[in-house]
């Protein structure tokens, strides 16, 4: 099996490269990696552009961009990461083991923030052990899920915001996901720009109104707004 890894960008200049080098082991055993491009105004193009395989223009909005990487994709597998994560060494054959393994379409990893502070060592284990639990994966954790069956599925769900969350709620009625002990490394940018307690309340918040019905495309605006 090969992997496609697909990362959507906009104005990631400061992190594409170091997220591009830890893949560059996969693209040299025959996975390959795929950037789609929201119409970004810094050099995240230009900086990207020897480390990947193909460079994507596309409309806006994660799960637009996400959908249209996976359609020009050739990967038996598809793994959607954000521009700001560090993949484990072996990344794509641990991913295919997991898969062969456990007989399970889909999956995600364990996710370790970037941040020296304690308290970050508290909120990844939450979003960890939280996700084991509920079956419910986030982007930051390296979603990844076989072609035939994210196809069934028909793909992310185009919304705003939380995508992630419903195409796993869809998908764990088929089947439960593999939850890989593996750490990805995801930037901790956002809590330390807008500050640790302040984001982890934006966060429920926007988690609770979604599971409670509110439009996506307001809770959007909203964390856009705090932003």
């Amino acid at each position: 099996m090969t992997v496609s890894f697909i990362i959507p960008t906009l104005n990631e200049e400061a992190v594409i490269r170091k997220t591009l080098e830890c893949l560059q082991a996969e693209r040299a055993n025959g996975h390959e990696v795929v950037l789609v491009d929201g119409g970004s105004q810094d050099q995240t193009i230009a900086l990207a552009q020897e480390y990947v395989d193909y460079t994507i223009q596309s409309a806006p909005g994660r799960s637009v961009q996400m959908n249209r990487g996976a359609t020009v994709s050739q990967g038996d597998i598809l793994c959607f990461l954000h521009a700001d994560t560090l993949t484990p060494k072996n990344c794509a054959a641990v991913i295919e083991e997991a898969i062969a393994k456990t007989g399970r379409p889909w999956g995600r990893f364990d996710v370790r923030l970037s941040g020296s502070h304690c308290a970050f060592r508290i909120i990844e284990t939450m979003i960890n052990v939280r996700s084991r639990l509920s079956g419910i994966a986030t982007g930051d954790q390296g979603i990844f899920v076989q072609r035939a069956f994210f196809e069934q599925l028909g793909g992310f769900p185009v919304m705003l915001l939380m995508e992630d969350v419903q195409f796993s709620k869809q998908a764990k009625v088929r089947s439960r996901p593999v939850c890989l002990s593996q750490h990805l490394v995801t930037s901790s940018r956002r809590w330390e720009q807008n500050g640790i307690f302040k984001t982890i309340w934006l966060m429920w918040r926007l988690r609770l109104a979604f599971y409670l019905g509110a439009d996506p495309y307001q809770l959007a605006q909203r964390y856009r707004n705090t932003r």
